[in-house]
């Protein structure tokens, strides 16, 4: 018994040792953090954002993903700071923004968004929101249609996916990654470099020179502040941030306009989907892209967000 205590103990200590290393090895490089910006702080923690240009608000919100921020928007920017004025956030749990202990849902993020709004930019805002970040954008709006103007969301997740709720199966694996030592240790080997890699790569329409930019960014965002974003991976593959939005798509007037890219997958069904619902969706695919076309073609969505947001 004794040896089996001395045993675990040393077990437990030799995997946050592991751990330690590998936190502090993938944020060595300090590629995310110097970007300049302000905290807001809200209920849950503080949420990191940044502001430039000048004109109308336009709010960009990254895909909902441990790995991801918001230099996931570093190609358009710029450009688009010239006419608006560009708000980006750090999603709680994501980025340089805190990523606490607890359950995050997709109606946390509905009340992020409205009170970002409310509190930062303080006027009726154009959004355009990635990937995950869909449904909860449209929630929000759904919520409070008076805080947006237009919308548009770029390959929203399938609206099936979005009908599964948390059963024992995904509530285990919630608990499992919560753990601190061994959870920490399989959410390293999942966020590994290599395994970030093979992902953005499966995300791109063709390899190339772009995925190599963002790989630093994005293994290095997945480690931050010692590797809490997992309570967030938890969430997500608990399924928590899910929720049907198909009541909300019916009743909101805003005007929605959907992205895809050519290669994404389902992405014509997805869309097709979505219309249905609300017959004034309009939407435009991206040829040769996947599931970042703003990334992958930021010449060709660039003119997309003028012929939406500056088309009254």
């Amino acid at each position: 018994m004794k040896y089996a205590f001395l045993f675990g103990t040393a077990t437990a200590l030799t995997v946050s040792i592991v751990n330690k290393i590998i936190y502090v090895s993938a944020t060595l490089k300090n590629n995310v953090s110097p970007v300049k910006g302000n905290y807001y702080n809200w209920r849950f923690g503080k949420v990191f954002y940044t502001k430039q240009g000048t004109g109308s608000p336009l709010l960009l919100i990254h895909d909902l993903d441990v790995s991801s921020s918001s230099l996931e928007w570093k190609e358009v920017i710029k450009k688009l700071s010239l006419n608006h004025t560009v708000y980006t956030l750090d999603l709680l749990g994501c980025g340089l923004s805190d990523k606490p202990y607890l359950t995050y849902t997709n109606y946390l993020y509905v009340q992020l968004i409205s009170d970002f709004i409310k509190n930062i930019i303080g006027h009726k805002t154009n959004v355009i929101a990635s990937g995950s970040s869909s449904s909860f954008t449209l929630m929000a709006c759904h919520n409070d249609s008076n805080l947006f103007h237009k919308i548009m969301v770029i390959n929203p997740q399938d609206l099936y996916q979005l009908n599964f709720a948390p059963s024992k199966k995904s509530i285990s694996l919630k608990i499992l990654f919560d753990s601190p030592i061994i959870g920490t240790l399989i959410y390293n080997i999942l966020f590994s470099r290599k395994h970030v890699k093979e992902n953005l790569t499966k995300k791109f329409n063709v390899y190339s020179s772009k995925i190599a930019n963002y790989l630093d960014l994005f293994y290095e965002s997945a480690h931050l502040q010692n590797c809490q974003g997992k309570y967030l991976f938890a969430s997500i593959k608990g399924c928590y941030t899910n929720v049907n939005i198909i009541h909300a798509l019916k009743e909101i007037n805003n005007s929605i306009y959907i992205i895809g890219g050519q290669n994404y997958t389902n992405i014509k069904t997805i869309i097709e989907n979505y219309s249905y619902y609300n017959p004034s969706i309009e939407n435009y695919i991206i040829d040769q892209t996947k599931y970042y076309p703003h990334i992958e073609k930021p010449s060709i969505f660039f003119d997309q967000i003028n012929v939406f947001f500056d088309n009254n």
